[in-house]
């Protein structure tokens, strides 16, 4: 692994990211459907490593790249406070530009009756993953194994249980186990392409780095705050989820500290 390139790195570590997604749409399968509040408690886990891993694995890294091109010491956190927000909008306007569905407030964006549901939600969960993969991408760009390793076990490990809650809808809305199973495994499919977009941006252009590890970030903000944090609220789970999201944040610091 260590003569791999860093492009080929992110390329595989997001691959392996993603396909903990259809390790945890794998119950489906055998008919063992977590309960409800399980599935939130599992979410907002999720939440609890991409919000850890943006701060720590993203945002601190991204200042300190930053730092030794300015003299002004303001520069780096004017830069970082930019690239967040370029993400966070950038995620926002895909997600308001492309169709799409909700798996609880229906169609959201311009109107695509020519679509079937099935790509609407496929899209969903893509402007969703991909953000993920970017990160990892980045990871591996700018510090190799030591820097993309902790992101890729983090984002793997929040991957599952998304999998799982997308199988899970899909049956709900009707589809066959294996088209559920199936469906829910390929929407992990797309980090590699985040993860070979970021990897190969921040290796071919250093000054770019803190731009590209904050706006990652960014993007995984948007996604928690948008995306996962009220699916986990809507069942008067909260209290579940927030255990979720503080086990997540606290494990994700700790193999960011320990493996970095």
């Amino acid at each position: 692994m260590e003569n791999l390139s860093p492009i080929m790195l992110g390329f595989l570590g997001s691959l392996a990211a993603g396909s903990l997604t259809a390790v945890g749409a794998a119950p489906v399968l055998f008919g063992r459907i977590p309960s409800r509040a399980t599935r939130d408690l599992s979410l907002g886990f999720a939440a609890g490593v991409m919000l850890s891993a943006s701060f720590f694995s993203l945002i601190i890294p991204a200042l300190d790249a930053a730092e030794p091109m300015f003299e002004n010491g303001a520069m780096p956190a004017a830069i970082v406070c930019v690239s967040i927000l370029l993400g966070m909008g950038t995620v926002a306007l895909m997600n308001e530009k492309l169709p799409h569905e909700h798996f609880k407030t229906g169609r959201e964006g311009p109107e695509a009756a020519s679509l079937r549901r099935v790509w609407l939600f496929i899209i969903a969960i893509t402007i969703h993953n991909f953000p993920e993969g970017l990160a990892v991408g980045v990871g591996f760009g700018s510090g190799g194994m030591e820097g993309g390793l902790p992101l890729a076990i983090g984002i793997g490990l929040q991957n599952a249980p998304e999998g799982l809650a997308v199988a899970v809808s899909l049956l709900g809305e009707g589809y066959p186990k294996l088209r559920a199973w199936g469906i829910a495994a390929l929407t992990g499919m797309v980090e590699p392409i985040g993860g070979l977009l970021g990897a190969g941006i921040i290796t071919l252009s250093e000054p770019l780095l803190p731009w590209g590890l904050a706006f990652a970030a960014g993007a995984m903000l948007y996604v928690i705050s948008h995306e996962i944090i009220p699916e986990t609220h809507r069942s008067g789970h909260q209290n579940r989820a927030t255990l979720g999201l503080a086990v997540g944040l606290v494990l994700m610091l700790f193999l960011d500290v320990w493996l970095g």
